[in-house]
């Protein structure tokens, strides 16, 4: 008896050409640990490595960071009939589709419109200037918006990391830095912020490359660190 492979189509827009990237994978393919989905411009590619754990994890280049999103699944999901989309951490836009290949054919085109009228929000030319460095970390006021939002969550007890919920609660705030009885260290580094849990030592890098990821990241509600 021969049994039916399990597959799923997976999808990413480049980041430097703005071209979809759409392919089928196969159960069988993925357990050969690693798998990779490159953009015919040769200039980004989607990681997909299968754990032993029945999960798993994708390394997603992102539209509006310069830096690739790394998402852990089940097989489950990934494997699923269903749409499955995974968004940038920092905005609301979809980067990375999987499930039935019509349904993500579908996604794709929708995530075109609206990443054409983010091109046009902005008065960008093309997609690769959604993420073109801006001499990172260079610009004060990019540093500033990004501190502002980390402070806020951690004032309003929205910054979560591996300690007990219990221990994730809100604590008095100061506007400039983050405050002397958090439990979170926000260190600028050449890549970015870095927020870091000082007991479970979770953390989480929050990119400054650009004056358009630092302002994604102002829609953000919460903070997960990992």
């Amino acid at each position: 008896m021969i049994l039916n492979e399990k597959r799923t189509t997976v999808a990413y827009r480049c980041p430097e050409c703005g071209g979809g990237v759409l392919s089928a994978v196969g159960l069988f393919k993925l357990s050969a640990d690693l798998v990779k989905l490159k953009c015919t411009c040769g200039k980004s590619e989607l990681k997909i490595f299968y754990n032993r754990d029945d999960t798993v994890r994708l390394q997603v280049p992102c539209m509006i960071c310069a830096n690739p999103h790394t998402f852990t699944i089940r097989t489950s999901v990934f494997f699923s009939d269903e749409l499955f989309v995974l968004p940038c951490p920092y905005s609301d836009i979809n980067i990375c589709f999987t499930g039935e290949m019509n349904l993500v054919k579908a996604e794709l085109a929708r995530t075109e419109l609206a990443l054409m009228d983010l091109l046009e929000e902005h008065g960008l030319a093309d997609f690769s200037a959604l993420h073109a460095d801006e001499e990172a970390l260079g610009d004060p006021q990019i540093r500033d918006i990004v501190m502002f939002v980390i402070n806020d969550l951690d004032e309003e007890g929205k910054i979560y990391c591996r300690c007990h919920p219990e221990q994730n609660s809100p604590a008095p705030s100061e506007a400039s830095a983050p405050k002397a009885d958090s439990r979170y260290d926000a260190e600028i580094t050449k890549d970015g912020i870095l927020v870091t849990c000082r007991e479970c030592g979770a953390s989480r890098l929050i990119p400054t490359d650009s004056s358009l990821s630092a302002h994604a990241f102002l829609n953000c509600d919460s903070l997960h660190l990992e």
